[in-house]
């Protein structure tokens, strides 16, 4: 940062360049200015702060700093880091180190430990964080005793924007639009959650909403008004009108995506103790839409030859590849507003901080979905019938962290430095609308729709409601003590770190069952998006239709609570012996206690609660462990030009919490059923890197690295097949392994074309995993690649700043090999996410020293995504190509 400092001072250009992205008008003779424009803008002022930090490390890390995000105009966290060498995003939430599964990636937010509100994992979905209030983001690959001893593959620290030195202020509006919103569908969405009806019917009738139960709890007999069981009818129905009926479906074009934000901020000097008190405050707002086609299948456990991937004619259902396919069409709006605020003081050399974070992420969907089924004789083309559904989900997310942080410099006691947070976050999931309609639809010879029926069964509608709160309190704080004996620098560190957490996650699922015959719907192709209306309170009268409350019957649970208790303190040293040798390392000793217990809604009575909250469940369900975690680095330190660095760790990754109970749910990533397994134990891992890195001028960088993990019980999915579909739980295998190697660079090509330069990074790896046949189920390979696993990433960047510094441009490619998505089971081979190539191309221009013009282009190629199995396509999905025109202003 001292570099940039003192370029800022040279020239009131370079530092509108580098602080805004724009530049003052420059006379033509003025050569030496425009020379000091040209390096500060191009490289210097996006690199050289980061490849510092970077080169300061004592422990292998990769820094990605705001204006190297703002380059590749990524929106978040998440698809910022898809840039760093080696990590692979999945699912635009989840990153992936050195091709390790996310259970093997942690992430914290200025240095402090938060929940997670994802409802299938226990890591943070890093999409929440937007990147207006990223400062930068530090990946450490290399394990060292003051990280959290659940460590994997890297840990990524997510750093806010600090208050700033002088007065700031901004405004910026965006507008995108995507090559597949031309059309998709909408609806009245009701997003109010149980209702209340159901909520006391569920404690007044004890779950059970059958006729005989009402009557008994009820006490009805036959008197004027109808017969007992006309009585309780009329109640069920009752019960069954408060559940939200009217959600016809609308196809028009969708809005265009907007965004907004601002931020502001300033420090003052105060008189009274002679310190320095700042703030900085933003705000921001977006909202997306997104349609897409989706296909997801299920291959035959035994292919014909030459089989056919589609159903247009009887002869292709008859060599099908497919036991079952499902077509989709999927709606979402994302909506997402996000706030921070910091307010700082500085005193000498001790400084104090109070931060809040609160990020609200919204997503609303809908899906139109027609299922074939040939192993059941469920087709459009030789059987005239396919399952029809419309299901529409309403999501919100939350993030609340109150932080407050304080760095202290005690000159006058040998330079003691003193640094302490306390971080209180809760993180809050709720799903108030979950509801699909099940329908079955009929066909002529020819494949002309005739009529849609509602067949008699169970859960002919579903309705989902998911609560989730997450809470963490985490303090903790570092001792360092700088020392100068004679040719060797010496810092001796010591810290502590404390976790306390509690989650309590809960579900309620009602049917709609249809006991008697089929009952006929519509027979008119028009009114297929009306279909989710038919419930009216005169069809309810008049059909044979009841409301049941869908929970699993004791001991079987969907409900889980969970407490999470880590106490960690460690001591650690950094030796430089004559600026050329460092030796760093240190012991973690952790503590770590949880407990994590299936509940049900189903618990009126102490006998209930015993089924679940017995002695001898709870021992089952606890873990009480604590172990030392050493690490160790070795740097040979090259004067200013190269660094070789070996480093060695030894840590553990933990089960997620939702792993270890017997509580089943749906995995978004694969769509199959999963349930935790309490017997599953954490994985050790050995963890071994070395890197060699070299520095020249202008920012110019190459690192190139070796690592290896040796991991013993590592954690994986296995399938088994149940009686028409698959299900999914965990176990552990008997020992993995991960090697591979990266190289990054930062080049400048003035010496070629005046203005240009090339980024870039590429990793080749590979991975095995043993899982014992007794612990594999129906696994076709015991001994495969990593669930997860790419062999290789690469990431390309081409740059551009005009001499002027009115323009700047940036090219930028991304692709993973294929990975393993979900392994295969019962003589199918495992499916394999494809290769994604995504190419992106962000231009800025400098229209004066306040104004900034940036265009994205998103996934140029107009890629797909798409998953195969036996050679097969199972999974695919539209992506389209984004177009994003903002407009920034700084005060």
């Amino acid at each position: 940062m001292m570099t940039r400092f003192r370029v800022n001072k040279l020239s009131i250009a370079v530092g509108a360049c580098l602080l805004t992205g724009s530049v003052l008008a420059q006379s033509q003779e003025d050569n030496a200015i425009e020379e000091v424009v040209a390096t500060g803008t191009r490289l210097q002022g996006t690199a050289t702060a980061v490849i510092e930090e970077r080169k300061n490390q004592a422990f292998v890390a990769d820094i990605l700093g705001a204006e190297q995000i703002s380059r590749t105009g990524d929106s978040d966290a998440a698809s910022a880091l898809r840039r760093v060498t080696g990590l692979t995003l999945v699912d635009g939430k989840f990153i992936y180190v050195r091709g390790l599964g996310e259970r093997y990636s942690s992430a914290r937010l200025n240095g402090a430990s938060i929940p997670s509100p994802d409802l299938t994992r226990n890591v943070i979905p890093l999409d929440i964080f937007p990147s207006n209030v990223i400062e930068s983001l530090s990946v450490q690959k290399a394990y060292s005793p003051n990280m959290p001893a659940a460590f994997g593959g890297g840990n990524v620290d997510i750093r806010t924007k600090s208050i700033p030195s002088e007065f700031v202020a901004g405004i910026q509006l965006g507008v995108e639009a995507n090559s597949d919103n031309s059309d998709g569908f909408t609806y009245n969405r009701n997003d109010s959650g149980t209702p209340a009806a159901l909520r006391d019917a569920i404690v007044h009738y004890r779950g059970d909403f059958s006729l005989r139960n009402i009557i008994q709890r009820d006490g009805l007999y036959n008197n004027e008004n109808g017969t007992a069981a006309q009585q309780a009818i009329a109640i069920n129905d009752g019960l069954l009108r408060s559940l939200p009926r009217d959600m016809a479906l609308k196809d028009e074009s969708l809005d265009p995506n907007y965004s907004a934000q601002a931020y502001i901020g300033n420090s003052f000097e105060e008189d009274w103790l002679g310190g320095t008190i700042g703030f900085l405050a933003s705000v921001a707002y977006d909202n997306k839409w997104n349609y897409k086609e989706r296909r997801n299948a299920v291959v035959s456990a035994s292919l014909p030859e030459n089989c056919s991937e589609s159903m247009q004619t009887a002869e292709d259902v008859n060599n099908s590849c497919f036991d079952s396919m499902v077509d989709s069409q999927v709606t979402s709006e994302n909506e997402r507003i996000n706030g921070l605020f910091t307010l700082g003081y500085r005193w000498n050399t001790h400084s104090l901080s109070y931060t809040k974070i609160l990020i609200e992420d919204n997503e609303d969907e809908s899906e139109i979905a027609t299922a074939q089924n040939p192993s059941q004789n469920q087709t459009i083309a030789a059987d005239g019938i396919a399952d029809y559904s419309q299901s529409f989900t309403y999501e919100e997310r939350s993030l609340d962290v109150d932080q407050f942080r304080g760095q202290h410099t005690f000159l006058d006691w040998w330079g003691v430095g003193v640094d302490w947070h306390y971080t209180q976050s809760e993180a809050e999931t709720d799903i108030p609308l979950q509801a699909t309609f099940n329908f079955s639809n009929k066909y002529d010879g020819n494949g002309k729709y005739l009529k849609t029926d509602v067949n008699g069964g169970n859960g002919q509608v579903e309705y989902d409601y998911v609560s989730m709160d997450d809470h963490m309190k985490n303090w903790g704080g570092n001792v360092t003590l700088p020392l100068t004996l004679g040719r060797f620098e010496v810092e001796l560190k010591g810290g502590w770190d404390f976790v306390d957490r509690a989650r309590y996650y809960t579900t309620s699922s009602f049917f709609v069952n249809n006991s008697g015959t089929a009952i006929g719907i519509s027979d008119k192709e028009s009114e297929l998006l009306n279909l989710p209306s038919y419930l009216s309170d005169a069809f309810i009268a008049e059909q044979n239709l009841f409301v049941a409350f869908n929970e699993p019957d004791a001991p079987e649970a969907d409900d889980y609570l969970a407490a999470q208790k880590i106490d960690a303190g460690y001591g650690a040293f950094d030796v430089i012996f004559d600026n050329t040798w460092r030796f760093s390392g240190g012991l973690r000793y952790e503590a770590f206690k949880q407990v994590a217990l299936e509940t049900s809604s189903l618990i009126f009575t102490a006998e209930d609660q015993d089924v679940f909250f017995n002695a001898e469940n709870i021992k089952a369900r606890s873990i009480d462990t604590d172990d030392f975690f050493p690490s160790l680095s070795l740097t040979y330190i090259g004067g200013d030009s190269y660094q070789v660095r070996a480093g060695y760790g030894e840590t553990v990754v933990r089960p997620d919490l939702r792993e270890v109970v017997p509580v089943g749910y749906f995995d978004p990533l694969t769509d199959i059923r999963t349930t935790g397994n309490t017997q599953l134990v954490s994985s050790t891992l050995k963890n071994y890197d070395l890197r060699y890195e070299l520095y020249g001028e202008m920012g110019n960088n190459l690192a190139l690295s070796l690592f290896y993990k040796d991991i013993t019980n590592p954690i994986e999915t296995v399938l088994r097949v149940g009686d028409s579909t698959y299900t999914a739980s965990f176990t552990n295998g008997s020992q993995a392994e991960l090697y591979g190697i990266e190289a990054e660079w930062l080049y400048d090509l003035g010496w070629a074309v005046d203005g240009f330069f090339t980024s870039g990074n590429i990793t080749l790896s590979d991975s095995e995993v043993d899982i014992e046949a007794s612990d594999a189920g129906s696994l076709t390979n015991t001994t495969k690649r990593m669930n997860g696993h790419s062999k290789y990433v690469a990431n390309f960047q081409l740059g551009y700043d005009s001499a002027n510094g009115e323009h700047s441009a940036s090219l930028v490619y991304n692709v993973f090999g294929e990975r393993i998505l979900a392994s295969g089971i019962d003589g199918r081979q495992d499916a394999y996410e494809q290769p994604f190539h995504s190419l992106d191309m962000i231009y800025s221009y400098y229209m004066d020293f306040n104004s900034t013009i940036k265009l994205r282009v998103r996934n140029l190629l107009g890629e797909d995504q798409e998953v195969t199995q036996d050679g097969v396509t199972v999974r695919s999905r539209s992506v389209g190509t984004t177009f994003q025109l903002s407009y920034k202003y700084d005060f």
